[in-house]
């Protein structure tokens, strides 16, 4: 009994979007997956973006929301790079709506809206999964994976979304599935892929596996959209304290050069 209380409350801070245990702490192992935004020098790839959108369309949006992202930035040439006509066109075709304040009801969003709230069935908002989650953390002391591979939340979301097995129980009146990377081994929401669920039009492959990595990706975006600003400015940061440390070595070397020559004649 104390375990199937313990369970429903764990799956209850879940869906209230309360920071939960990283994979590494309760939950199944969390393979890397070769992202192309990993490592120092990494991007984002424009057209598993524009597929992790659809997935994230056709499928999350039902129950999750993304309230802490610019529809606008959809445009952006670091992320899903869809010309502005097209992010119109998408939010039309959606049915996009956002509430406004002033006329106290629900209005069709506009590209400098935000992706509306979904708190509907409760679950928890996308907009910072990606870095809320952990899926490893690399050799203790060291944090070489953490600069090489980030802390695996997109590996994470990718690996939550196909790591459901079946042995699904029923706990407390709360019908729960089994998913081997979760923590406790039960999650409430139900398996949300499933393979052909998504036509690409790219022609992409629309198993599980893949569908649960290109929204992965997206996911990763939304959580952090200025990731390829911030690398390249620390790639310029550091070129410009490589060359300034080269001018500090040479100008302390010609102005000492004369008092170690004074020092040795003398």
């Amino acid at each position: 009994m104390f375990r199937k209380l313990a369970l429903t409350a764990l799956t209850a801070v879940a869906l209230a979007g309360t920071p939960a245990l990283a994979a590494g702490e309760g939950g199944g192992h969390v393979e890397n997956i070769r992202f192309s935004f990993d490592g120092p020098f990494g991007t984002f790839d424009q057209n598993q973006l524009q597929r992790g959108l659809q997935v994230y369309t056709e499928v999350c949006a039902a129950c999750h929301g993304l309230r802490y992202v610019p529809i606008r930035t959809l445009s952006d040439e670091d992320g899903p790079g869809i010309p502005p006509d097209q992010v119109r066109a998408y939010i039309e075709q959606n049915f996009i709506e956002v509430w406004d304040e002033d006329l106290r009801d629900y209005r069709p969003a506009t590209p400098n809206d935000n992706f509306p709230a979904n708190d509907a069935a409760g679950a928890p908002d996308l907009s910072l999964m990606a870095k809320a989650r952990a899926g490893f953390h690399g050799p203790y002391g060291l944090g070489i994976n953490q600069f090489l591979f980030g802390m695996g939340g997109p590996e994470y979301i990718a690996a939550l979304l196909s790591g459901y097995n079946g042995h699904d129980e029923e706990m407390a009146g709360t019908y729960l599935y089994g998913n081997d990377i979760f923590p406790g081994g039960l999650i409430s929401m139900a398996p949300p892929l499933y393979d052909g669920a998504v036509e690409f039009n790219d022609g992409h492959a629309n198993d599980v596996h893949h569908m649960a990595e290109d929204v992965a990706a997206f996911l990763m975006w939304t959580a952090e959209p200025q990731l390829m600003a911030r690398k390249r400015l620390g790639f310029t940061a550091v070129i410009l304290l490589i060359i300034l440390s080269t001018l500090l070595y040479l100008t302390n070397k010609r102005l000492w050069a004369p008092v170690k020559r004074a020092a040795k004649e003398g």
